[in-house]
């Protein structure tokens, strides 16, 4: 945006002397009207080559903002996944290692990175989940469907990260719930 700003400015400068310049010889060639033609042909390229340069800075900006906006989105899907993916693996396996505790706390730090404040907090509610099933080890059903619970929960907030302008958020949590309550 402020090389927009610098760019921007130094062409207004640029047009405003190019204007005078050429205003200057419009007038002294009154005599010649083909000069004046010359003279405003030119002014109008620099006019045109102006408003062009302008719109080719922003246009840039706006694709490199894009690019990195998708690049993210990605990055966060990608790593949303793989802990849906881990915590479903540790439920299907009724167990937790000391493995899979390392693992967890790898995918903390990477998502402690990317992730939204909402998502962060949610997913702190999980790993307190996680720490209560990981005292003996073993996962019972019960613990089962609360990790499952805490899961659709996070999973309701990492999609408001990933959905920007989401209009049923309370819907779909609702919808999340009531869903992992039936199963």
């Amino acid at each position: 945006m402020q090389n927009s700003l610098k760019y921007f400015l130094v062409t207004i400068v640029t047009f405003l002397t190019g204007y005078l310049f050429l205003r200057m010889a419009y007038f002294n060639m009154v005599k010649d009207p083909y000069a004046q033609e010359i003279v405003l042909i030119v002014l109008g390229t620099i006019a045109t080559l102006s408003v062009t340069a302008a719109l080719i800075s922003k246009q840039s900006e706006v694709e490199l903002q894009k690019e990195q906006r998708v690049k993210v989105f990605n990055l966060k899907s990608e790593l949303y996944m793989d802990l849906i993916n881990f915590i479903e693996q540790i439920i299907s396996a009724g167990k937790i290692s000391e493995k899979d505790l390392v693992t967890l706390e790898f995918l903390t730090h990477k998502i402690s990175i990317i992730a939204s404040h909402e998502v962060l907090n949610e997913y702190t509610h999980l790993i307190e989940a996680v720490k209560k099933v990981a005292f003996d080890h073993k996962i019972t059903p019960l613990e089962s469907e609360e990790l499952s619970k805490q899961l659709a929960r996070l999973c309701a907030r990492i999609r408001y990260d990933l959905i920007l302008n989401d209009n049923h958020k309370k819907d779909i949590q609702y919808l999340l719930e009531k869903n992992i309550d039936k199963l």
